[in-house]
């Protein structure tokens, strides 16, 4: 279930951060988030585990104890902290009781594939834990789930390691079978409950110590009571020690070491009662003949009242997935057993219905040699009550089956609601990130037509001023012969002369940090020192037109086939900038430094950059080369002195193209 994926995701984003996350599941090729109660491939599951050792770094067997540990602490936090709390007294009972846990949450995850444990004490006080699986190398996973829990719930430290390790052939199919060996170390004086067994205790010096605890007229009404009860509550033992324990038992002491049953000398309940009281219960022995059946399963599975008829015939087991012998049974007897009928023994009235399924514990009867099925009906809804149509009348009063199927119908639509608000959260999500991606997109496509603070100003509604710049760089540029080349070709091949053109240029603007102002046909108009300002506005202009003039060269002219040749001009001085209109805005420069840059590249000369007066004054000591025109007749300006820009001294052609 995605509850797994998700725990894990978990982990790794809360212990190594979301890039190593997205790092990894990059590399898995899986998605981002997982749903709850969405069923997913293992393989998605061991692909994560897999790139996360390598990703890490760290052996798996390692990762998987890691995530046993952290899983634990993720139950806890999702809502199953009581009820895992709840589990058992001890260790061992804890361990034993997780089947019985599993069986229970497939009422709701109705697809999970959980491994089984089976748990046996050794008599130096360790255990042995069995786990099986469908799923082979996960084993490590245990140690880290049981560590944590031992820890948590009671206070010890514990120590696994695998004594075995086979392809188990107890149960059908094939399933791992791995048998660790687990040991304790005690965090806590013995008064904390540290120890595997309940049965397990402090010890106690002497009989004395026990005696001191009980004032004296609690020990002398406790003999009283014992002496007019007779033996038949607290029989006499020939231990001291035993019949202090049961004075202490019947006294008002605090004190309360054992108990012992009381059972009657025969049996007060007859048959008939007992079969109709346990509507879901089966006697058989050794041999599987069946000695006794309750009556709602003689009513489902009438053969049953054929008394020693073979229960194999009519049943299979589910679970745990072993042979049906009473050895098998036996070996699993802590385990909760789910029989099934067998379609081709039931009535014609069943045949085509779902096949029922049983659940319950078995209890070996030494005496009798025979074992007892205590179940109940395994149903989860009140659908698949219906189903097999049988009805809630059908389960005994006290059977807490009735409350549960009434509970798991509202628990499943409650599921299926927090499913559905999970799918939706996800969409939002989804939608949420793919309306980021465009809104990037948007903001690309705005910061391209209006420097980045003025299109964040216009965005949130605020009127820009204009801004004036005291001084700044401006160059203009167009493509010798324009006219001449519109005149011979197609307009296409004029448009794609242009783009290839402008494509390179507007990569160099990138390069040296200018901003693009404009283009009208072939004219190209940038600026440096506007509108964020910078001392170095003319040498990063200055080294744009040397690129320019470099990169043109890789543009055909569509007539000759020749490389196009273009004229720059350059001017620097004083500008008023702003935002002009409310439909297609633009950003406009105003004064007569336009002017001028405009008349420098209308006077200039092909493939040159031409240099005004003041945009030399800013660049003789940069570390350009630059040669003198001298004076020209500029139109409207009158007689100006003006120069050519040759090449950077200090920069490569790489450097200056932007190339590594």
């Amino acid at each position: 279930y995605g509850f797994i994926n998700t725990c894990l995701k978990s982990l790794v984003v809360e212990k190594y951060g979301e890039e190593t996350w997205e790092k990894l599941r990059l590399q898995a090729g899986v998605q981002d988030s997982f749903l709850t109660f969405e069923v997913y491939k293992d393989e998605i599951t061991m692909q994560l585990v897999d790139k996360a050792c390598k990703v890490l770094g760290v052996p798996a067997d390692l990762v998987l104890r890691e995530f046993g540990k952290y899983f634990f602490e993720f139950c806890k936090r999702s809502g199953y902290d009581h009820m895992l709390r709840t589990l058992g007294g001890n260790l061992y009972e804890f361990i034993e009781n997780l089947d019985a846990l599993h069986s229970y949450l497939s009422l709701s995850y109705q697809e999970m594939n959980a491994p089984s444990f089976r748990v046996e004490k050794n008599e130096d006080g360790s255990m042995h834990l069995h786990y099986y699986s469908d799923r082979r190398g996960l084993c490590h996973i245990v140690p880290g789930i049981i560590g944590a829990a031992a820890l948590d719930f009671f206070n010890i430290e514990i120590s696994m390691k695998i004594v075995n390790q086979t392809e188990e052939e107890e149960r059908t199919g094939k399933k791992e079978h791995i048998v660790f060996l687990v040991t304790q170390n005690p965090l806590f004086p013995c008064k904390e409950r540290n120890e595997f067994s309940s049965s397990s205790q402090c010890p106690v010096d002497s009989e004395k110590q026990i005696e001191n605890l009980l004032n004296k007229e609690d020990l002398e009404k406790a003999k009283n009571a014992n002496g007019n009860r007779g033996n038949s509550v607290c029989p006499v033992k020939k231990s001291h020690w035993k019949t202090l324990r049961g004075i202490i038992t019947l006294g008002k002491g605090k004190l309360l070491r054992g108990f012992d049953p009381v059972y009657p000398k025969s049996l007060w309940i007859d048959t008939k009662t007992f079969c109709n009281g346990l509507p879901f219960h089966m006697v058989f022995d050794k041999e599987l003949k069946v000695k006794q059946a309750g009556v709602s399963i003689q009513k489902i599975v009438p053969g049953i009242q054929t008394m020693g008829i073979c229960l194999d015939q009519y049943f299979r087991i589910v679970h745990p997935e072993v042979p049906f012998t009473i050895s098998s049974i036996q070996k699993f007897i802590n385990s909760q057993f789910v029989f099934q009928t067998r379609r081709e023994m039931m009535p014609e009235s069943w045949k085509e219905r779902p096949m029922l399924e049983l659940r319950g514990q078995m209890m070996w009867m030494e005496s009798l040699q025979c074992m007892l099925y205590l179940c109940s009906p395994l149903l989860r809804t009140l659908h698949e009550l219906e189903e097999r149509q049988m009805h809630i009348a059908d389960i005994a009063p006290h059977d807490v089956t009735r409350d549960l199927i009434l509970l798991n119908q509202q628990r499943l639509a409650e599921m299926e609601l927090s499913n559905q608000l999970e799918r939706k959260k996800e969409e939002l999500r989804i939608l949420s990130k793919h309306l980021e991606e465009e809104k990037k997109k948007t903001e690309a496509l705005l910061y391209a037509m209006l420097p980045q603070h003025v299109a964040n100003q216009l965005k949130e509604g605020k009127r820009v001023e204009a801004g004036e710049f005291k001084e700044c760089t401006i160059l203009f540029s167009d493509v010798v012969a324009f006219t001449n080349i519109c005149a011979q070709c197609e307009p296409i091949q004029i448009v794609l002369m242009l783009n290839s053109m402008y494509l390179r240029f507007d990569r160099l603007t990138t390069v040296h940090d200018v901003y693009k102002v404009e283009t009208i046909g072939d004219a190209y108009m940038v600026v440096g020192g506007v509108p964020v300002p910078v001392p170095t506005h003319a040498e990063r202009v200055a080294n744009f037109a040397l690129g320019m003039i470099m990169a043109a060269k890789g543009v055909q002219n569509p007539v000759s086939g020749n490389p196009i040749q273009i004229r720059v001009g350059i001017h620097t001085g004083p500008v008023l900038a702003g935002v002009v209109g409310e439909k297609m805005p633009r950003y406009c420069l105003f004064g007569d430094t336009v002017n001028i840059a405009s008349r420098m590249e209308s006077h200039g000369v092909p493939s040159k950059i031409h240099l005004s007066s003041s945009a030399y004054q800013c660049l003789k000591y940069k570390n350009f080369e630059i040669t003198e025109r001298g004076e020209i007749e500029v139109k409207g300006k009158g007689k100006m002195h003006t120069y050519f820009l040759i090449r950077n001294k200090s920069a490569t052609e790489n450097e200056i193209m932007g190339r590594p």
